[in-house]
């Protein structure tokens, strides 16, 4: 009897193992076409129109930079190939002190939206 007992309650750990835990698999493929002129130059990114008009561009708040070297670029909508995603800003290092920030857009084109990368000038 006490047997029957020990193995009715150790029963529940020998089935614990066989249980099949759900999985979930998540494959993310990130693709970039370039177009270079020729060896030693730089490469293009192409273009890519987006048909949908992206959203208002948020107002955010400019927080205290960390120190004169710094400039502030603007948060963006950023593309992600299903919908528009908020890329909140940030300070970035300045490469020399009189280079500016050329911020990001977006410009209507033929059939759509392009994105124009933000830059130093």
């Amino acid at each position: 009897m006490r047997k029957g007992v020990y193995a009715f309650a150790l029963a529940p750990f020998f089935f614990v193992g066989c249980a099949e835990e759900p999985t979930t698999v998540t494959t993310t493929t990130t693709t970039q076409e370039v177009t270079t002129t020729g060896p030693g130059t730089r490469p293009v990114a192409r273009e890519v129109v987006v048909t949908q008009p992206p959203p208002a561009v948020r107002v955010e708040a400019q927080t205290v930079s960390p120190g004169p070297a710094y400039a502030w670029t603007r948060g963006y909508w950023r593309w992600t190939g299903a919908g528009y995603e908020w890329v909140p800003g940030t300070w970035v290092t300045r490469p020399s002190p009189r280079n500016v920030w050329v911020e990001g857009h977006w410009v209507r084109r033929a059939g759509g939206w392009v994105w124009i990368a933000g830059h130093w000038q």
